[in-house]
C-alpha cells in the first residue's frame, strides 16, 4: 500500500499499536465498547499486515482473497450492528475499504508486488473513500480539541466525575476517538497509491 520501506514500517507500527490498544479496550465493562474495540482491533492488525513492505514479505495470491472474506464478514457484522446505532456505519465503510483494497491487490499485475505500488482500483470509488476518510479525519480531529472557556468569562469549576462506576483508561472516549483517528489516517495512506 506504499512506496518506500521506511514509511511502510511506520504505517505497520501505527496500525499494530492501534490494534494492540483496541485489544486492551476489549476489557471494558461496557459490552458495546468491547464489540467496537474488537472490530477496531481486527481492522488495526489487518491494516498492519497489509502494509508490510513487499521487500520483506510478498504474500501468496490467496491472501488477498482471505482478506476480502474476513473483512467482508466484518462488514456484514457492522451492517447488522448498525441497526442499533449509526456509529457502526463507520466500521462498515472501513471494512468495505479493506475489501476494496484486497480486491484491487488481487487484481493487480503480479499480485501487487509492492503492496499497492502500481495496483489500480476504480478511480471513482477510490476518490469517494479518500473523501470520506479525509472528512472523518478532520471531524474527529476537531472533536479531540479540548474546549476552552471563553476569555474573560466566569471560570467554571472542573467538571465532576460521572456518577456510577469509575471508568478505566480503556473506557475513555477521547482515547477511542484517537484510536479511530489514527486508523483513518492510516487508511488514507493506504488508499492514496490506489
Amino acid at each position: 500500500m506504499h512506496g518506500p520501506a521506511s514509511p511502510g514500517w511506520l504505517l505497520v507500527a501505527l496500525c499494530a499499536a492501534t490494534g494492540a490498544y483496541c485489544l486492551l479496550r476489549m476489557r471494558s465493562g461496557v459490552e458495546e465498547q468491547r464489540r467496537a474495540a474488537g472490530g477496531e482491533a481486527l481492522m488495526g492488525f489487518g491494516m498492519a499486515a497489509m502494509a508490510v513492505p513487499a521487500a520483506v514479505f510478498t504474500p501468496p495470491g490467496w491472501v488477498w482473497s482471505a482478506y476480502a472474506v474476513v473483512f467482508g464478514a466484518a462488514g456484514l457484522r457492522a451492517l447488522w450492528a448498525a441497526r442499533s446505532g449509526r456509529h457502526h456505519l463507520h466500521h462498515l465503510v472501513g471494512a468495505g475499504a479493506m475489501v476494496y483494497m484486497a480486491v484491487a491487490m488481487a487484481g493487480s499485475p503480479a499480485q501487487a508486488h509492492g503492496h499497492g505500488h502500481g495496483a489500480s482500483g476504480v478511480p471513482l470509488l477510490t476518490g469517494a473513500l479518500l473523501l470520506y476518510f479525509t472528512g472523518y479525519v478532520l471531524l474527529t480531529g476537531v472533536r479531540l480539541i479540548p474546549v476552552v472557556a471563553a476569555v474573560g468569562g466566569p471560570s467554571s469549576p472542573p467538571s465532576s466525575p460521572p456518577a456510577g462506576p469509575a471508568s478505566g483508561w480503556g473506557d475513555r472516549p477521547e482515547l477511542a476517538r484517537a484510536c479511530r483517528l489514527s486508523m483513518a489516517i492510516a487508511m488514507l495512506a493506504m488508499l492514496l497509491p490506489l
